[in-house]
């Protein structure tokens, strides 16, 4: 067998040897716990939108403010509790096209536009 030869390497801090340390005791900064429960909630109780919903809020000059976004994400809960799967939910001048169980928004549509929409199962007014 080969031998092994150790090498002791002393351990200096980067900086130098003289690093300043707070005087006091270290208090570690914590951040809120969340389970995985709790996370994943969060995520699937969030409206998403589909590449072609943010073309079209893009190319319609339409923008989603977040008091907007949370009347959709509500609307889009009390269509879900109806049972609902696809839905237009008109939100202030915006009328959406969602599809409820996978909450994903479909298309945008300013109220202006003259459209039919079709599909639909349900309208709800946020």
């Amino acid at each position: 067998m080969a031998e092994i030869n150790k090498i002791s390497v002393p351990f200096v801090p980067i900086g130098g040897t003289n690093v300043q340390r707070p005087a006091g005791p270290v208090v570690p900064q914590t951040t809120p716990f969340h389970s995985f429960d709790q996370v994943l909630s969060a995520e699937l109780s969030e409206v998403k939108f589909s590449a072609h919903a943010l073309q079209r809020l893009e190319s319609r000059n339409l923008s989603v403010s977040p008091d907007v976004l949370q009347r959709l994400n509500k609307a889009v809960e009390l269509a879900q509790q109806k049972g609902a799967r696809e839905s237009l939910v008109m939100v202030n001048s915006i009328a959406f096209i969602v599809n409820i169980p996978n909450k994903t928004v479909v298309t945008a549509v300013p109220q202006d536009a003259n459209q039919v929409f079709t599909n639909i199962d349900s309208a709800v007014f946020a």
